[in-house]
């Protein structure tokens, strides 16, 4: 399979998650911070490398589940930085989607470009390092939150947020492939 295909695949996975959970919930996300949507994401890829590490789990929810739940998260800070105040307003499911897709749309063009230019390199990492790689730029972006979102020569938090979006995309596809 191509990999646009796959990526898309990948994203409708994450998508259908999405919409089902903004039905069940609403958007009750729209009240997190952006140092709790750090936290979340932190959390899954945490629990991935402990896993990985342990080679074994005891909670049910698998490793890809977890894939989307990090690529989900990055989305929803990706809209909430658009979005500007944190606030209990539930958004219809529809604008959710839509919002949803922009920033997918936005990511898989990153992802694009950037194959272009490495040769999809990603095909040959491990699950372990588009793990630890999420965890560095979380790290990445609790410092920039910590400098008031200020850089001098770095990326911005919404690159970063875009990066953990197509690292988790590519441990699903890999994960698809049976590779990991």
């Amino acid at each position: 399979m191509h990999t646009l295909e796959q990526y898309d695949e990948a994203i409708n996975s994450c998508r259908e998650v999405f919409i089902k959970k903004v039905q069940d919930y609403g958007t009750s996300w729209r009240v997190l911070r952006m140092i709790s949507i750090v936290d979340q994401i932190y959390i899954k890829a945490l629990r991935i490398r402990t896993i990985q590490e342990k080679k074994h789990q005891k909670i049910a929810d698998d490793i890809p589940g977890e894939f989307i739940g990090m690529a989900n998260y990055a989305v929803i800070a990706l809209i909430q930085i658009d979005m500007g105040t944190y606030a209990a307003e539930d958004l219809p499911v529809e604008e959710a989607a839509r919002l949803y897709d922009a920033k997918t749309r936005e990511a898989r063009e990153l992802m694009q470009n950037k194959n272009h230019d490495y040769g999809e390199a990603w095909r040959d990492m491990s699950q372990q390092s588009f793990v630890d790689l999420i965890l560095m730029k979380l790290l990445r972006i609790k410092q920039i939150l910590t400098n008031d979102g200020k850089t001098i020569i770095s990326e911005g938090i919404d690159a970063n947020f875009t990066d953990i979006i197509n690292y988790s995309i590519f441990g699903l596809i890999l994960i698809g492939e049976g590779k990991h």
